[in-house]
C-alpha cells in the first residue's frame, strides 16, 4: 500500500500532466509532446491505483494492459486517416462502455454484500449507467454511419422526439426509484441499462452525416462526463479530473462547431439535417451549364498566380492526396506565388480533420487559416483551389432561404478571381443538395480522383 498522502500527490501530478497535455494538443508542433505528457500522466495514475488497491489478480490486470496497448498500437498504425473519425467514435463508445461496467460492478457488489449504498454514490452510479450506455450505443451507431455499415442519412419516424423524451423521463424515474428504495433493485438496474442502450441508438439515428463532426465532439464529452461520474462512484480523484477535462473540452468543442454552422445544439440533434436530397425545380445539374477544365489549363493558372487559396475537404482525405497538395504548393511558391489554406471548422468528418491531414504532409501551421481569418483574402486571390469540399463553400448558404444550410457561415470562395473545384463527380455533399458554386461563371470543374489530378498538376507546373 502507498501512503495516502503520496497517492494524492501522484494523482495531482497526473492531473497536471493531463492539463498540460491538453494545452499542448492545441498546436500541431506541440501535439506529439502533449500526447506524451498525457500518456505519462495516465501511466502514473494506473500504476498508483494498482499498487494502492486490493487487486484480486494483478496478472489479469497486466494481461489487460498488454492486450489494450497492443490494440491501441495496431489502431494507431493501421487505421487510415480517412477512417480516423470512425476510430474516434469507436473509442468514445469504449469509454462509455467502461463507465457502465465500473458503475454496474459497484452496484452489483453492494447487492452481493447486502450493503446499502450512500445516496450520493447511488446517484452517481445511476448517472454513470445512463450516460455511459447512451455514449456506448450512440457511438456504435455513429461508427456504423461513418463506416457506411448503415445509411448515413437521418432515420426518422413519427413522434420521434416525443418517444425519446418519454424514454429519458422513464429512465430518470427508475433511477430515482433506485435511489430512494432501500436495497438494490436488480430488475430496475437491468432495465435502466437496457433502455439507456436503446436511447443511445435513438439519439444518433436521426442525425445526418453533415452533423457527424458535432456528434463526435458531443459523444466525446459524454464519455468524459460518464468517466467523471465513475470517478465519484469509486472515489478516485484522478478519474474525476480526467473525466471533467474530457467532458468540458468536448462541450466547448461542440459549442464551437455549432457556432461554425450557425445552428443550435438542439437543431443539430433534432432537425435531421442531411435528409434533403431533392433539388428544387430548375436548380438541378441537368438544367445548367458546368464548365470543365483540363489539367494543363489548371496548371497554367496556378503556376502564374500571385495568391492561391487551397480549400481542403473530405474528398482530399479520401484520396489521401495531402502530400501532392504540399508538393504543388511548394512549386507555386518557387515560381513567386503565395499559397494559403482555408480551413472550415466542420470540413471533414471530425473536428480538426483537415488540420491533422495537412500536418501529416508537413504543411506549415502558419499557412492554415480559420474561416474568419481567410474570408477577407478571397477577393484578392487569383485562384481558389477547392479539393473535395462541398457544403462549406456552397453560396446557397447565403442566399437560398429554402436550403437546409441557409445561414451556415461558409468560405467565400466565390469571391476569388478564378475558382477550380476538384471532384470525382457532381454528386452533392452531406447536406444532400446541389452546390451552387459548381455553376458559378468563375468556376471550372476538374473532374477525377484528387490524387491523380494533383499529381498531373504537379507534373505540368514543373514543366512550365
Amino acid at each position: 500500500m502507498i501512503p495516502s498522502g503520496l497517492t494524492a500527490l501522484i494523482y495531482l501530478v497526473s492531473a497536471s500532466l493531463f492539463i498540460l497535455g491538453l494545452k499542448k494538443l492545441g498546436h500541431p508542433d506541440t501535439a506529439p509532446r502533449g500526447n506524451q505528457l498525457s500518456a505519462l500522466g495516465m501511466l502514473l495514475a494506473i500504476a498508483v491505483t494498482l499498487f494502492n488497491q486490493d487487486i484480486v489478480s494483478f496478472w489479469v490486470i497486466i494481461a489487460g494492459v498488454f492486450v489494450g496497448s497492443a490494440a491501441g498500437l495496431w489502431m494507431a498504425r493501421a487505421v487510415k486517416m480517412t477512417a480516423m473519425p470512425q476510430m474516434v467514435a469507436l473509442l468514445n463508445g469504449f469509454g462509455g462502455g467502461a463507465s457502465v461496467l465500473v458503475g454496474g460492478a459497484e452496484f452489483l457488489k453492494a447487492d452481493l454484500l447486502g450493503t446499502q449504498l450512500p445516496v450520493d454514490t447511488d446517484i452517481t452510479i445511476q448517472l454513470s449507467l445512463l450516460i455511459g450506455a447512451v455514449t456506448f450505443t450512440g457511438s456504435i451507431i455513429a461508427f456504423a454511419k461513418l463506416q457506411e455499415l448503415m445509411t448515413g442519412k437521418p432515420i426518422t419516424y413519427p413522434l420521434q422526439k416525443v418517444m425519446s423524451s418519454l424514454i429519458l423521463v422513464g429512465i430518470l424515474a427508475l433511477a430515482v426509484y433506485q435511489v430512494i428504495t432501500p436495497g438494490a433493485q436488480l430488475e430496475s438496474f437491468y432495465i435502466i441499462i437496457g433502455v439507456s442502450l436503446v436511447l443511445g441508438v435513438l439519439f444518433v439515428i436521426p442525425i445526418g452525416g453533415a452533423d457527424m463532426p458535432v456528434v463526435i465532439a458531443l459523444l466525446n464529452s459524454y464519455s468524459g462526463i460518464a468517466a467523471a461520474m465513475t470517478g465519484f462512484v469509486i472515489n478516485n480523484s484522478v478519474l474525476i479530473i480526467a473525466g471533467a477535462l474530457v467532458g468540458s473540452s468536448g462541450i466547448i468543442l461542440t459549442t464551437i462547431m455549432c457556432k461554425a454552422m450557425n445552428r443550435s445544439l438542439g437543431n443539430v440533434l433534432f432537425s435531421a439535417f442531411g435528409s434533403v436530397t431533392a433539388i428544387g425545380p430548375g436548380k438541378g445539374a441537368e438544367d445548367r451549364t458546368v464548365r470543365s477544365i483540363t489539367v494543363e489549363d489548371a496548371a497554367l493558372q496556378l503556376a502564374y498566380a500571385r495568391l492561391v487559396i487551397v480549400v481542403p475537404g473530405y474528398g482530399l482525405a479520401v484520396a489521401q492526396a495531402q502530400h501532392q497538395v504540399r508538393e504543388l504548393a511548394d512549386l507555386i511558391e518557387k515560381k513567386g506565388g503565395e499559397v494559403k489554406y482555408a480551413i472550415h471548422p466542420v470540413a471533414g468528418r471530425m473536428p480538426g480533420h483537415m488540420n491533422v491531414l495537412l500536418a501529416e504532409a508537413n504543411v506549415p501551421y502558419d499557412k492554415l487559416y480559420d474561416m474568419d481569418q481567410i474570408n477577407d483574402e478571397f477577393p484578392r486571390a487569383d485562384v481558389a483551389l477547392v479539393i473535395g469540399a462541398n457544403d462549406v463553400v456552397n453560396p446557397a448558404a447565403r442566399s437560398d432561404t429554402a436550403s437546409p444550410i441557409y445561414g451556415m457561415p461558409i468560405l467565400d470562395v466565390d469571391e476569388a478571381q478564378s475558382i477550380i473545384v476538384m471532384k470525382r463527380s457532381m454528386n452533392p455533399g452531406f447536406a444532400g443538395i446541389q452546390n451552387e458554386l459548381f455553376f458559378h461563371p468563375k468556376n471550372s470543374m476538374l473532374f477525377g480522383d484528387a490524387k491523380a489530378s494533383l499529381t498531373g498538376l504537379v507534373n505540368e507546373v514543373k514543366s512550365l
